[in-house]
């Protein structure tokens, strides 16, 4: 019995899921390292974390439905899943936290939707959301992009010994949410973007860290494990709607290289709106679906409750992905 390949017009490597999946984390490598370099260890534990519960919760439910263990966790979807969710998590996010949300996207997201090319939505980026919504205050967690100095903390934060009171002298708003409190109190964003936790384009680190994923993103065009549609056709539309609000009035909104080089713009345009499973089929689906989750994102920064939008703006336009796929459906003899 040999693992299944996935099948889209625009996926012609023929490789199994195995292999992408791989080839995906290999992608990955590149943004971890350098997220790691500025916050030390602890995304890297994240992710051993979500990992290793990932697995377990994949080998829980295989038990449960009498299905083989070994074959069903061989394919690494579950690790791809488990990767994605704790790269967006704060560097000092509990074990627990992580624990939960992962088993979330894996039990329920995935697997009571029938497991592997079932599931209607973005596994990783329902968790995220589940776990911002119910734990917000471990999600605010962020510190200062000290470096490599900061192994220790996050290390001891992550196996809970370091006490509540420390935990709320650490909390450091980023870009988006100092931009957000900032712009919302009426103060110039020029001024704001020349602060020490800005950075030349961005914000400081995070503009870095972007570029990272962007590489990793370019290598996943090259191996044709993604199609050009959903990456360029959401980081035009962020330049696109983001610029014109920039235009309109720089001293209220961010220039649309902020938006760009901040949060989860680049590594949701690569790795996870070009989900194949929760994405669009087809090639003009796959162009409106990324100009959908490039508006919402925008919108949501904007005017929304949280100061990113990307998780979100993919879990709304995964609903939307039958309807894409069933308009854009090429006609034949006048039917579609």
């Amino acid at each position: 019995m040999s693992l299944p390949k996935l099948s889209s017009p625009f996926l012609h490597s023929g490789a199994s899921v195995t292999q992408i999946m791989l080839q995906v984390l290999a992608a990955l490598v590149p943004g971890l390292a350098v997220i790691s370099w500025y916050f030390g260890p602890g995304p890297l534990l994240n992710i051993i974390v979500a990992m290793i519960f990932a697995l377990l919760g994949e080998a829980m439910v295989m038990v449960l439905r009498a299905r083989a263990i070994v074959f069903h966790l061989s394919d690494g979807s579950a690790l791809v899943t488990a990767a994605l969710f704790a790269v967006a998590l704060p560097p000092f996010t509990p074990w627990w936290l992580t624990a939960i949300g992962v088993m979330f996207a894996v039990i329920v997201v995935k697997q009571l939707f029938g497991g592997l090319g079932q599931n209607i939505f973005n596994p990783a980026m329902a968790a995220y959301a589940m776990v911002l919504l119910a734990f917000p205050k471990e999600m605010a967690a962020w510190t200062w992009p000290y470096g490599l100095s900061e192994k220790f903390n996050a290390s001891a934060y992550l196996l809970q010994q370091i006490p509540d009171r420390v935990f709320d002298g650490i909390s450091q708003a980023t870009p988006l949410d100092d931009f957000d409190i900032r712009s919302t109190a009426g103060e110039i964003g020029d001024v704001i973007l020349r602060g020490d936790l800005y950075g030349t384009a961005g914000g400081y680190a995070w503009e870095t860290i972007a570029l990272a994923f962007f590489l990793g993103g370019c290598w996943l065009l090259y191996k044709r494990l993604i199609s050009w549609h959903i990456p360029v056709s959401l980081l035009l539309t962020v330049f696109l709607v983001s610029g014109a609000w920039y235009i309109a009035d720089p001293n209220r909104y961010a220039p649309p290289t902020f938006h760009l080089l901040n949060g989860a713009v680049v590594i949701g345009a690569f790795f996870i709106a070009t989900d194949p499973v929760t994405a669009p089929f087809t090639a003009p689906g796959k162009i409106l679906f990324g100009i959908g989750v490039g508006i919402l994102t925008v919108f949501i920064r904007l005017w929304g409750a949280f100061p990113d939008g990307v998780a979100f703006a993919v879990l709304l336009m995964n609903m939307v992905t039958p309807l894409l796929d069933q308009f854009s459906q090429p006609r034949v003899f006048g039917h579609r």
